[in-house]
């Protein structure tokens, strides 16, 4: 039984690491100040290339109410 506890963590590894599965895909990324720290959205705006689609995780930075200087992260990612 105590490889159970292993391919538990392993298969949590794996689906944290993978683009989110209910990811919301939207036109428009979201004012500022409107996503959580962390929060992941896909932003289908045609501002990637052909097959890719924009990934934005939201930030807590001080310009927009948050206590942290983290700002806002945008990357495009394979289409799924």
């Amino acid at each position: 039984m105590p490889m159970l506890p292993t391919l538990l963590i392993a298969v949590l590894a794996v689906a944290a690491l993978s683009e989110p599965a209910g990811a919301q895909i939207v036109k428009r990324e979201p004012a500022m100040g409107a996503m959580k720290e962390g929060e992941r959205v896909l932003v289908d705006d045609g501002s990637c290339p052909k097959g890719q689609i924009k990934e934005v995780i939201g930030g807590n930075h001080t310009k927009v109410g948050g206590k942290k200087q983290i700002t806002r992260q945008r990357r495009c990612i394979p289409r799924r």
